[in-house]
């Protein structure tokens, strides 16, 4: 009598173990599984809100599509994403084009027109509505790579180991910046740049190497640790506000089927505003936390420097226009969007 209790709960286990791993079957069953490499280091936050992106992909697309995000330098370095996503070893990467300007300066042009943007969302307007997105893909497509979606981070800060209160005081500062367009921008201001990827920023000012860095937003900064040793931050930022390019393979673009495609673009212009609106959040906050800091000393420079910096802005993008077809596409487009808006 007491088998058939016992054999009822047999088959009821057998049951359970039976749909549990049909769902974990189901759940590891990704139609397509994809490594993306970040600019940032694991511990900030601009990282973390990425990885959280490519798990609401997952979420959205009922588990079709799975993206592992990784920190900078997991794969290789961030000057090479694009090769790696070209030749497949990364199947996309959400960085900074300004690395690649090396391969073409219309890379540094897109990725950072450095003082052009006095707001980030200036710059999605002009991405996803002014003819960016499609500039973009006529530069990057040759090299292998596709735009699903461009995003940017709020005015940056800079983090500085001395007082800066004028554009004079940037004279012969050691200020780290990527390669290209600011790298010059910083020479012209008198300052004496340093070509150090993010992920050294803090040793740099650690060891004296750097007296200031062009380093991403103020709470990823103090995320870091920074104002340890930089404890004069200029925030908000009046400089650099540069392009997060969220790009795959072009050969694996191409073969998403339609559906795929829509949900991607949409899920990740939506999440370039999300990004914004986050990081502001947690700017507001570390910006509060800092000013009750006796030894951190944030300063914001007055309007006629910043008036000074653009105008040496503006002269940079002249020149840089003059490089190729490419980068006059691109110094039209900007300034042609700008002037509209009263803003150049």
């Amino acid at each position: 009598m007491r088998a058939i209790p016992r054999l009822s709960r047999l088959a009821a286990s057998i049951g359970a173990a039976s749909i549990a791993i049909t769902a974990a079957a189901s759940a590891q069953a990704a139609e397509y599984e994809w490594t993306f490499q970040a600019s940032e280091t694991a511990g900030e936050p601009s990282f973390k809100i990425k990885q959280e992106w490519a798990e609401r992909i997952e979420t959205m697309t009922d588990g079709r599509v799975a993206i592992e995000v990784l920190p900078i330098n997991s794969v290789v370095g961030p000057t090479e994403t694009l090769q790696a996503v070209s030749s497949g070893i990364l199947q996309g990467h959400m960085t900074d084009p300004s690395y690649f300007s090396g391969q073409n300066p219309a890379f540094g042009m897109l990725g950072n027109l450095v003082g052009a943007w006095n707001d980030p969302y200036d710059f999605l307007e002009f991405m996803n509505n002014a003819g960016g997105e499609d500039l973009y893909n006529e530069l990057v497509e040759p090299y292998g790579a596709h735009l699903v979606a461009a995003a940017t981070f709020p005015l940056e800060s800079i983090p500085s180991t001395v007082a800066i209160e004028s554009l004079e005081d940037f004279e012969r500062l050691k200020i780290r910046a990527p390669q290209g367009m600011v790298y010059n921008i910083f020479e012209r201001i008198g300052a004496t740049p340093v070509n150090l990827p993010g992920s050294e920023v803090y040793t740099g000012l650690e060891k004296g190497v750097i007296d200031a860095a062009d380093s991403t937003v103020l709470s990823n900064n103090d995320a870091q640790g920074l104002h340890a040793f930089a404890p004069y931050p200029l925030y908000p930022g009046f400089h650099s506000m540069p392009m997060i390019a969220v790009s795959v393979n072009k050969d694996i673009w191409d073969g998403l089927p339609e559906d795929l495609q829509t949900t991607l673009e949409t899920a990740f212009d939506a999440m370039a505003y999300d990004l914004i609106a986050r990081l502001k959040a947690q700017d507001i906050e570390a910006l509060a936390r800092l000013q009750e800091d006796p030894e951190v000393h944030p300063f914001d420079l007055p309007d006629e420097e910043r008036k000074a910096f653009r105008q040496a802005a503006e002269q940079e993008w002249q020149e840089w226009a003059g490089k190729n077809e490419m980068t006059q596409k691109v110094y039209d487009a900007a300034t042609g969007f700008l002037t509209a808006r009263g803003q150049l």
